[in-house]
């Protein structure tokens, strides 16, 4: 019997939240250090998947299938394309940074109040997300991937809730009024689509006989299956929802710039850099691969909203006072871009779209857990209460400056291959949506640019004057997500070699190939070809 390696990569952090749980409240500190040992080590298990990952054999490797609950065709399966490698290769990456970056978030809290946070409880909330995130990368059955796609909502609400950010300029009474608002909403919005999905789900079983999406897709390919016009466009309008609530698009959005406001920075990084990206990867696996012909069907409407999500989330991140707001906004309109890759229905796009997860969720972590160590220092989220602390902490205002110039995908910088992919991939077929998406280009440079002129430039802000630089531990957060930003910007063969064969699947899935140039060249013989 193979290992099961999958399996086991996802219950290394789900074991290691019930043992951070576990830890006695005194020993907060050792809570801290096993949460990050099991983040480690499910980093390593990441590394050893792409390891044994080999791009150019099976669509789906590594896989593993048993039996669950065999009376309604539910089967535990488990496999791993290039995309499903590099998100999960994102997802363990980037938590062992969003524990040590968030060290003392939920140190207890000295106020008036006497309120205290459960540390032990905020790190292995943590490790639970990584569990189900992972898995949900992983499932090939699809009642196995609703249950995790739903059951990580659970573990968010309470870090939302329960461990919001500590600069809040209300009384203590007003910031957990928000704090609870921005988590019920994010609840609400997510079960709603969650529910829509459910319906979707019991409807493909009652189509196909099983929840398998390898057999389904098998059975589609060869002809096996007839799904009528009307039942597919149906069922996939409500994966589609669901997925469309946590990518988040247009007009399903709201929720998200709530959730990260009102969280910690790493909290926030982890909802947009890893818990968001299910939904992406939702649409690439689940849509497009169980309705090609919906997915088709749809795809004009899709384009639209992509681009208002690009359009509109940059026009209101210029406007934003709030540091954390702004780069919600921010993540809208790349998720815009996202979407927009994946619907383009070339390949160039649809790699652009995967790497563009990847890309944005380092360039995105590195932005806002720098800004987030700013804020922990002068205890205000507002813009205007800043002003020319490049002079007083170089470092900060330097990793800030490269982590912001990575959000308006500067070349050089890994999301500025991404963005290129999917711009080209969307040009190559649809030309004016291509033209339409590059006014996100020209805005991201404006919010970027005017929130580090205000916040960094100009004169030194009295309350800003004594600002500690980074320190150690922050440094040793902020410079490996620099160093992968510069390397993937410079040498993105390492993941396209991954994720390229994957991409080939999907568009054979749903039997499009890349447009040919229109334009005419000149052939050897002398002759124009077109």
């Amino acid at each position: 019997m193979n290992f099961p390696l999958l399996t086991v990569t996802a219950a290394v952090p789900a074991v290691g939240a019930i043992l951070t749980a576990a830890v006695p409240a005194a020993r907060r500190t050792a809570a801290k250090w096993l949460a990050l040992l099991f983040s480690l080590a499910t980093l390593a298990l990441a590394v050893l998947i792409a390891i044994r990952f080999e791009p150019g054999g099976d669509r789906y490797q590594l896989t593993e299938s048993r039996p669950w609950i065999a009376d309604f065709g539910v089967r535990y399966e488990l496999g791993v394309d290039g995309i499903g490698v590099v998100l999960i290769g994102l997802t363990a990456l980037l938590i062992p940074f969003v524990i040590a970056a968030g060290w003392h978030d939920a140190d207890p809290l000295e106020t008036s109040s006497k309120r205290w946070r459960p540390t032990q409880g905020f790190f292995a909330l943590i490790l639970m997300v990584e569990a189900m995130v992972i898995i949900s990368f992983e499932a090939t059955d699809v009642f196995l991937f609703y249950i995790f796609f739903e059951a990580m909502l659970i573990p968010m609400y309470f870090l939302i809730g329960g461990f919001g950010d500590r600069a809040h300029s209300g009384s203590d009474e007003n910031a957990a009024a928000q704090r609870s608002y921005a988590a019920v909403k994010f609840l609400l919005y997510n079960l709603v689509g969650g529910l829509i999905m459910l319906a979707a789900v019991i409807g493909l079983y009652v189509v196909a006989g099983n929840f398998s999406l390898q057999e389904i897709t098998a059975a589609r390919a060869a002809g096996t299956l007839d799904m009528a016009t009307n039942t597919e466009r149906l069922l996939f309008l409500g994966f589609f929802f669901a997925f469309a609530v946590k990518a988040p698009l247009w007009p399903l959005h709201t929720w998200l710039p709530n959730a990260m406001g009102e969280s910690t920075a790493p909290v926030a990084v982890l909802i947009t850099a890893v818990v968001d990206k299910v939904g992406t990867f939702a649409m690439l696996r689940f849509c497009l691969g169980l309705f090609p012909d919906a997915s088709k069907w749809a795809t004009p409407v899709i384009l639209v909203l992509a681009l208002i999500s690009i359009v509109y989330g940059a026009l209101v991140a210029v406007g934003q006072r709030d540091i954390k707001r702004l780069v919600a906004y921010a993540s809208i309109s790349h998720f815009g871009f996202i979407i927009l890759g994946i619907f383009a229905m070339t390949s160039q796009g649809q790699s652009g779209a995967t790497l563009y997860m990847v890309n944005h969720g380092l360039s995105t972590a590195a932005l806002m857990l720098v800004a987030g160590f700013l804020i922990s220092r002068r205890g205000s989220r507002l813009i205007a209460d800043y002003g020319g602390v490049q002079k007083v902490a170089p470092v900060l205002a330097g990793t800030f400056l490269i982590g912001g110039l990575a959000t308006l995908s500067l070349p050089g910088l890994a999301p500025f291959v991404s963005e290129f992919l999917v711009l080209v991939g969307t040009f190559a077929r649809y030309p004016v949506v291509g033209i339409i998406a590059t006014i996100g280009i020209v805005l991201a440079a404006l919010y970027t640019l005017v929130l580090y002129q205000r916040t960094m430039t100009g004169p030194v802000k009295e309350e800003v004057r004594t600002m500690p630089d980074l320190r150690l531990r922050e440094v040793l957060v902020v410079a490996p997500l620099i160093a992968l930003l510069i390397g993937l910007g410079v040498y993105p063969k390492v993941l396209t070699d991954i994720v390229n064969p994957a991409v080939e699947h999907t568009m054979s899935d749903v039997k499009q190939t890349d447009p040919k140039p229109e334009v005419a060249v000149e052939a050897k013989n002398g002759e124009e070809a077109k």
